[in-house]
């Protein structure tokens, strides 16, 4: 769980201060999510909606607990990097 915290909070902090958006990881974080837990390709959300989709869905039901809390301490990590990023900014720190 630390790991993934601290995975996303890094790389959305560079994000945010490269892209200068300051929720830029949180809102790319689900779609992270999806590929860290989904095996249909990319392209079959296109070619075949519907079955990947419900695919997606029976997969998050699927999931353990432990895997809920990983994924869920990344997007925390995601948004407390926003947050941090908009501390800085706000106090004079300019990144970029």
């Amino acid at each position: 769980m630390l790991l993934f915290f601290v995975l996303f909070f890094g790389i959305g902090f560079l994000l945010n201060m490269l892209l200068r958006m300051s929720w830029i990881m949180a809102i790319i974080y689900p779609i992270v999510c999806i590929f860290i837990v989904d095996s249909v390709k990319f392209t079959a959300y296109f070619t075949a909606p519907g079955s990947s989709i419900s695919s997606l869905g029976q997969r998050f039901a699927s999931l353990a607990l432990a895997d809920i809390l990983i994924l869920a301490s990344g997007l925390a990590g995601a948004i407390v990097s926003g947050i941090v990023i908009n501390m800085l900014r706000k106090r004079g720190y300019q990144m970029f």
